[in-house]
């Protein structure tokens, strides 16, 4: 069973039915027991950082995956929003804190070339910083599907597995441990995502 966490943002649906579609037991929950007895978790998301933050403390949900992730070493997919939530602290519409398990921040996307827009959505490239079980069968320039105005700044380099070309390098999916997280949708990105997927349930 996959626990996919439930905190009233997100687009669960089509996480839920990535999930099933790559042949696992998708349970969206907010229920901190039910996580617990999950094999692997996903945490995805759509809006405001802040909102996120309030909305997993209100539904009491940091300190039990902060235990079960952080502490117990239960595997964990970020997705976009999710992928953000698990740095120190974000920079979006004030400064909030995170969860705190990587050292990263989240400030605004800031492309070089002024012709690109901000938010960054649609289809970019995904450059491979180093070998992550994420990427087996994935082409090191395979496109995958953004939707973020603001992206991860991280303190460790050596956390970094890919980067999406978008005015500069902009930091696109970590490893740190068992955690793993992407500020792509691979649920909206066709077969590579679904490949990607596939490769955390089975592997990671």
């Amino acid at each position: 069973m996959i626990g996919i966490v439930d905190y009233g943002l997100g687009n669960l649906t089509s996480v839920a039915g990535a999930v099933e579609k790559v042949g696992h037991e998708p349970v969206v929950t907010a229920d901190p027991e039910t996580l617990s007895w999950a094999e692997k978790l996903i945490l995805p998301g759509v809006g405001a950082f802040g909102d996120g933050m309030a909305n997993l403390r209100d539904r009491g949900l940091v300190e039990p995956l902060t235990n079960l992730v952080h502490g117990a070493g239960k595997p964990l997919l970020g997705i976009c929003l999710g992928f953000q939530l698990i740095a120190r602290s974000s920079r979006e519409f004030g400064d909030h804190e995170g969860l705190g398990w990587i050292d990263a921040h989240v400030v605004r996307l800031t492309p070089d070339d002024p012709g690109l827009r901000v938010p960054h959505v649609g289809w970019n490239e995904l450059h491979q910083a180093r070998t992550c079980v994420l990427f087996d069968g994935v082409p090191d320039d395979a496109l995958f599907y953004y939707v973020h105005s603001f992206h991860m700044e991280v303190d460790d380099d050596g956390l970094v597995v890919g980067r999406c070309p978008y005015g500069g390098p902009v930091v696109a999916a970590v490893q740190a441990g068992t955690v793993y997280a992407v500020q792509f949708h691979p649920e909206k990105s066709q077969q590579h995502g679904l490949t990607l997927l596939r490769n955390f349930l089975d592997k990671g």
